[in-house]
């Protein structure tokens, strides 16, 4: 009779070593041998049921998405939602007031993908992309793939964008102006109560149409409707005419009132706090670089997108021209339109919305960028939750972050739209996470109430499984 090997004798052993230690751990020798008899395999299948396995992430695959658009978050946001053959799901958001369709026509574009792969399945899908809310479906699946790939090797999305630099993310808050002052001065105390050390504010023409001497050529414009792409006007429609073209501009009367206005603002709020500054108008360099010169005893942080972000050698005229500091962003998709700005020394501060600029990735890359040319970047948002924690773990990774805007502060159960973290924004910061992925999910209950009318729940979406053209962009 042949004897055992050295070998074999250490393979036994180590068997036997193993069915001993799982017996005496679990049940005890004599209840789990009883139990099944001596079995290996099906001992170490007992023992193990609740042992946490983490999925296989090489072998992780997109198998559906699907969207629920919410309403009032404040504005409107379309939730998508990535399922995957392991049964992780990837959360994203498509920017406010933006198509769900954006988002839905890229579904066969990645179907049986390997979301993991992130930047791949960006380059694939980003020809879709452009800028404005036309970017948001791009961006929206891009930070579904980040929760994915985060919660697939059991990671915060800030660690695989290379770490953080940060615990805690500064927000900033829009501000109700209110009817009159004490209103106003009422709504800035509610922010500062609740933490907030960064707040923003509106001014522009639109307060001073209709009022005798302030404005010169304004009476063509329905200025008071800047967002009403439908108002027909004898010169155009006023929402869609760029800035240089009114040709409206601001008298020496006009300018006083703002700044009165403006120093009000400033007496309420103090100057230990960064005050920045939206929404103008539409008029021309020359009047852009008089209102800034009128503002620069207030100290603003900033003064946000005085003109078309595309408009880059007018960007710089008025940055060279005025103290205050200049930013513009929130509408542009990906970063060579931000490399323009930055290596033209445009503007002083840039403002990608990651909604619109590219997602998680593309936003650390244009915040990199301008890191480098000692440009800060601030964050544009206004969204979910969701989209919220996108930021939060970009901002956390990006050296050269300021602080990301909030517009959903005065939203009644806006935190409660999803689970994972509570509470989210404490005394005007958000800390960031260290669960998987970005950190949160969806909390169905509580979304619901917000469904957009006429809106369906996370419905079957088949008929955009299949891609219908030849998508190469190069011969």
């Amino acid at each position: 009779m042949a004897s055992s090997t050295p070998q074999e004798d250490s393979s036994a052993a180590t068997g036997q070593n193993r069915r001993n230690f799982l017996r005496n751990s679990t049940l005890g020798g004599l209840s789990l041998g009883l139990l099944f008899d001596g079995q290996t395999e099906r001992e170490m299948e007992f023992v193990t049921q609740r042992v946490k396995r983490d999925s296989k992430p090489s072998d992780l695959r997109i198998t559906d998405m699907r969207i629920a658009v919410l309403q009032g978050v404040p504005f409107t946001s379309p939730i998508i939602r990535i399922d995957t053959n392991q049964g992780l799901v990837g959360w994203g958001e498509v920017r406010d007031g933006a198509s769900a369709n954006y988002a839905l026509m890229l579904k066969s574009r990645i179907l049986g993908k390997n979301p993991c792969n992130v930047e791949q399945l960006f380059k694939i899908i980003k020809p879709f992309g452009n800028h404005g809310r036309a970017a948001g479906g791009v961006c929206g699946v891009e930070m579904a793939l980040w929760d994915l790939a985060g919660k697939a090797y059991n990671v915060p999305a800030y660690q695989l964008l290379g770490g953080k630099y940060r615990d805690y993310v500064r927000l900033y808050a829009d501000t109700p102006e209110g009817k009159n002052y004490d209103e106003f001065a009422v709504n800035m105390k509610k922010r500062k109560d609740a933490g907030y050390a960064f707040l923003k504010m509106d001014f522009g023409i639109g307060m001073l149409a209709g009022q005798p001497g302030m404005l010169v050529g304004a009476d063509a414009w329905s200025i008071k409707q800047a967002y009403n792409d439908q108002l027909a006007g004898k010169l155009g429609n006023y929402a869609m005419t760029r800035h240089p073209f009114t040709r409206i501009q601001i008298t020496k009367k006009g300018l006083d009132k703002l700044s009165e206005h403006v120093g009000r603002v400033r007496d309420i709020v103090g100057y230990d706090t960064p005050l920045a500054a939206d929404h103008f108008g539409h008029f021309d360099v020359n009047t852009a670089i008089q209102v800034g010169k009128a503002m620069e005893q207030y100290r603003l942080a900033w003064l946000e997108d005085l003109i078309p972000w595309f408009y880059t050698d007018q960007w710089k005229q008025i940055s060279d021209a005025i103290e205050t500091p200049t930013l513009t962003g929130e509408d542009i998709f990906a970063k060579e339109e931000f490399i323009k700005l930055i290596d033209a020394r445009a503007v002083d501060m840039i403002h990608p919305d990651l909604a619109s600029s590219g997602g998680l990735l593309e936003t650390k890359k244009i915040g990199d960028y301008a890191e480098e040319h000692g440009i800060p970047m601030a964050m544009h948002f206004a969204g979910s939750p969701i989209c919220m924690m996108a930021n939060v773990h970009c901002a956390a990774a990006t050296e050269n972050f300021v602080a990301l805007e909030h517009h959903g502060v005065d939203v009644a159960g806006w935190e409660d739209i999803v689970n994972g973290i509570k509470p989210i924004v404490e005394k005007g910061f958000v800390k960031v996470p260290d669960r998987p992925g970005l950190g949160v999910d969806l909390n169905e209950d509580v979304a619901k109430r917000f469904l957009k009318k006429d809106a369906t729940w996370f419905a079957p979406t088949d008929m955009w499984n299949n891609r219908d053209s030849w998508d190469r962009e190069w011969s």
